[in-house]
């Protein structure tokens, strides 16, 4: 078969798809829309690599840290920067405080000019916010004049809360708890993480690429198949007038690239729709601006060259066991039997190509990423050809019912194929998904753990400045709304010598409250002191707390301004008291002090740190310890407890497949809708027919529903089958034991068949516009 053929029938059938009047412009813009649909999610995903990238570029672009560098000092480009960052409603908000030190100071990416103290230049979406009513609490906190905004370079998204104000004498707020440095220019390419990724991370991200981009291709090749029926019956028509079955497919191929071609055109203009929108939407605290969506132009080249060679294939291997006649289609008689035998080759592949990783773990090196990529698919498309067999099958046994369940089965038993192709997409959706999610259950526990802090006995914490009153500071967080009661603990470090000691003795200064919380004291009044001995972490220090036993303190930490060291001996009326793990889990020994028993010149080296716990019914509560921190000292952020830590690789990547998998469920449910409203419109007549002989429209809808009900139900269950295999496959491949996560496979087919429920009530309104007795008339 000559290459000059091909391209004459294709052209030919091209033409066919754009000049067969209303019916063949409707078909192939079916087909576009559906293809179009896919292709923007496929060009979005072209583009991600180069998101993250540039994320990236501009968070090192205005990096304003000095690690790994040796201090600066003052001079006419210097700048002093502090961080001032905060949290508004679980939203990090990344704040800068600047102190220009000379005329040619670097200014920050994205600034204009330096504001001056009181003033600041914030981000488009923080202006927003502070301008709302719902930005009251967070304007209290950020009590200055906003003057400018920041330019979009410097920013690494639309939706981000930043800010950078002036600020003065900041170097010798560095001499607190302050974090910040003078610099003199932005950017530190060393900040870049160059940790390697551990396999069982590069395993789920592989995974989720695959799960995330599967149902796209399972979609597209279903929409390049709309309108089978009526295509065939009017290639009957072409047979008669003298086209042979192999010019006839090449035709049918050639409408079908038509739409695919014209899907192309639409997929780009959906794409650069949907680029301009995401900067108006932000998931999971991720949002980019449009200038980042840009697909690496090889990928888009082969997106470009990929869906018109699928359509050309699919439509060619579709039609093989279909015999077109001069006469009719043979596909309206009674199908041949669909056999298994082939179908279960796909899945026993994938496990094939997926068991020689089997128990690799983290210590087995690398996994093969063209084994794990081709065996997953392998797997996942084993949906595809298994679902048309399983409902074939079931729908074939089907006994009697009311009249909509008998309308709704015996459509299926005439077109099983098409009733599977329309929730492919959604079964390897849920596939995927069920599998990641077990694969995610399994390896939550090497990623993330309870943390050591106990959020039953305080839910914030946050350092007292050098130089301030820890009693005046606790009382100013004691009086603020929703704060329920706190913890206040004063450390300081005695040594056993002078000079560098060999032995270090912890001293606690508390109230009698505060104490309780880290020891369990027999009884407790101010000028006490407190021998902690057997504790978990300190026990190797208890000879130190022996009375009598003379321990110093630096110089350099206290209040003396000589080299002369300050000692302080451990009182012969010390008491005994037991160690009690303190709200953050750690087990204090050494001594505990009232502040009647500590010498002023003792209590000037001390750190303290406050325990807060919150009365949560109270609105904002953590909001209000907040703005109290801010107004005492605007680079001091309260730290916020959490019950669980997480690796931020793992979390970064489960956050992904969340914002790829709302995506994907967007696109299953528009292509479902397109695919349920074609099926509608080539049973026009159909349904015209039935409504004229009286039948109800409560019974045509009903029976809709259960045509859409039977198969999704069916591939569901396959979906739940093929993922808790994969799953447990993944699982043994990371080396942990198999658990079947039941409440994610219950949520995963809760939410799949959710989408096609939506889309059923959607797909109402026009099946009853086309139940009427004037959809008879023809032309």
């Amino acid at each position: 078969m000559s290459a000059r053929q091909w391209a004459r029938d294709l052209a030919m059938g091209t033409r066919y798809a754009f000049a067969g009047g209303r019916e063949g412009w409707t078909r192939a813009l079916l087909t576009a829309v559906g293809v179009g649909l896919g292709v923007a999610l496929l060009l979005l995903t072209t583009a991600i690599p180069n998101a993250l990238a540039e994320r990236d570029r501009r968070e090192e672009a205005r990096s304003d840290h000095t690690i790994g560098q040796q201090e600066i000092p003052k001079a006419d480009d210097t700048l002093m920067v502090l961080d001032a960052d905060t949290t508004f409603r679980d939203v990090s908000v990344r704040g800068r405080l600047l102190e220009p030190e000379g005329p040619l100071a670097p200014l920050p990416p994205g600034v204009a000019e330096f504001p001056a103290a009181g003033e600041m230049v914030v981000s488009p979406a923080l202006k927003e916010l502070l301008a709302s009513d719902d930005g009251r609490l967070l304007r209290e906190r950020l009590d200055y004049r906003v003057v400018g905004t920041i330019g979009e370079q410097g920013l690494v998204g639309s939706q981000e809360l930043a800010y950078f104000a002036g600020g003065k004498g900041l170097e010798k707020l560095l001499e607190g708890p302050a974090s910040g440095a003078r610099i003199d220019s932005f950017g530190n390419p060393d900040l870049a993480s160059s940790d390697p990724w551990d396999p069982v991370l590069l395993l789920l991200v592989l995974v989720v690429f695959v799960v995330l981009l599967m149902p796209v291709a399972v979609f597209i090749a279903a929409a390049v198949r709309f309108g089978g029926e009526r295509r065939d019956r009017r290639l009957a028509a072409l047979r008669l007038v003298g086209s042979d079955s192999r010019m006839t497919r090449r035709i049918a191929a050639g409408e079908a690239l038509a739409g695919s071609v014209l899907g192309l055109v639409l997929g780009t203009g959906f794409f650069l729709i949907g680029r301009e929108l995401a900067a108006t939407a932000e998931v999971f605290q991720v949002s980019v601006f449009p200038s980042y969506l840009n697909p690496s132009p090889l990928l888009a080249v082969l997106v470009a060259l990929a869906v018109p060679a699928a359509a050309v294939l699919v439509t060619i291997l579709a039609l093989r066991g279909v015999v077109i006649e001069p006469l009719g289609v043979v596909r309206s008689a009674k199908p041949t039997r669909r056999r298994l035998w082939w179908r279960l080759l796909l899945p026993l592949g994938g496990l094939a190509l997926l068991a020689p990783m089997v128990g690799q773990g983290d210590d087995g090196g690398n996994f093969n990423q063209y084994l794990v990529v081709g065996g997953v698919m392998l797997l996942l498309v084993g949906v595809t050809a298994l679902l048309p067999w399983v409902v074939e099958r079931v729908v074939a046994r089907l006994g009697s019912g009311g009249i909509a369940w008998q309308l709704a089965v015996r459509r299926l038993q005439l077109s099983s194929g098409t009733a599977a192709r329309m929730v492919n997409g959604i079964a390897v959706a849920v596939a995927g998904a069920i599998a990641l999610q077990m694969l995610f259950a399994g390896v939550e526990g090497q990623y993330t753990q309870a943390s050591r802090y106990d959020v039953s006995r305080a839910q914030m914490s946050v350092q007292v400045p050098d130089g301030d009153d820890p009693a005046a500071i606790a009382g100013k967080y004691r009086d603020t709304e929703g704060v329920r009661g706190l913890t206040a603990l004063s450390d300081v470090y005695l040594g056993d010598r002078r000079g560098e000691s060999e032995s270090m003795a912890q001293l606690t200064v508390a109230d009698c409250a505060s104490l309780r919380e880290v020891a369990t004291l027999p009884s407790c009044r101010d000028g006490d002191v407190f021998a902690v001995r057997g504790s978990e972490y300190d026990s190797a220090n208890d000879h130190l707390t022996e009375p009598g036993t003379t321990l110093w303190a630096d110089p350099q930490d206290t209040l003396r301004s000589d080299d002369g060291w300050v000692s302080w001996t451990v009182p012969k009326d010390i008491r005994q008291a037991q160690p009690r793990e303190d709200p953050t889990g750690y087990e204090r020994g050494g001594i505990l002090v009232t502040p009647a028993a500590l010498p002023e010149t003792l209590g000037a080296a001390a750190s303290t740190e406050i325990f807060i716990s919150l009365d949560l019914s109270v609105p904002d509560a953590y909001e209000h310890v907040r703005n109290t921190a801010a107004r005492l000292d605007p680079t001091v952020e309260p730290m916020t407890w959490s019950g669980t830590e997480s690796n931020e690789r793992y979390a970064t990547i489960r956050t992904g497949l969340s914002v790829g998998a709302a995506c994907v469920l967007a696109l299953i449910g528009a292509s479902l809708l397109v695919s349920q409203l074609e099926q509608l419109r080539e049973r026009r007549k159909l349904l015209s027919s039935l409504v004229a002989f009286g039948t109800r429209r409560r019974t045509l809808s009903l029976s809709v529903l259960w045509q859409t009900a039977i198969p999704i139900g069916l591939g569901l269950l396959l979906a739940a089958t093929v993922g808790i295999a994969l799953g447990a496959v993944l699982l043994r491949m990371t080396d942990t034991s198999v658990r079947v996560d039941w409440p994610s496979v219950l949520s995963m087919t809760g939410i799949g068949a959710g989408v096609v429920l939506v889309v059923t009530l959607l797909s109402l309104p026009p099946l009853w516009k086309l139940m009427r007795p004037e959809g008879l008339r023809t032309e």
